[in-house]
């Protein structure tokens, strides 16, 4: 017997949720708990296994602290705006890196820096070292 696998739109939605609780330093546990439901099925929303309700969309954008909006932005089928022209997408790479629990913990870190040259010199510090590394693997 095959598993179906998750709708892309639904698993995105879940990645945006994760990357959201995350971001705010939220167990699933509790977000479990403000939902009234158990840590596995934050899990299985977060996956995309299980689809998640207008409803519960709306109780889950309130808890982070975000618009819904906010949990399609980027993803699968996006709409365009009403003048033709459809928002530009952030690359997948982006929200992939960002679920992860390192980009977040460095994009935390980053952001609390307030010194505007020494954010700079961290960015070129870490172009170097992916650009040595690039030419390393040729």
């Amino acid at each position: 017997m095959s598993t179906k696998a998750p709708n892309p739109v639904d698993k995105y939605v879940g990645s945006r949720v994760r990357m959201r609780r995350i971001m705010l330093g939220m167990s699933q546990e509790k977000l479990g708990e403000a939902l009234g439901l158990t840590f596995q099925q934050v899990q299985k929303y977060e996956k995309g296994t299980n689809r998640v309700g207008a409803s519960r969309l709306q109780q889950i954008s309130e808890i982070l602290q975000v618009p819904v909006s906010f949990l399609f932005e980027g993803g699968p089928g996006a709409i365009e705006t009403s003048n033709g022209f459809g928002e530009a997408a952030s690359p997948t790479y982006v929200s992939d890196f960002l679920a992860t629990s390192e980009g977040l913990a460095l994009t935390r870190a980053f952001t609390r820096i307030s010194d505007s040259k020494l954010r700079r010199s961290i960015v070129d510090l870490v172009e170097q070292i992916a650009a040595r590394e690039a030419t390393e693997a040729n």
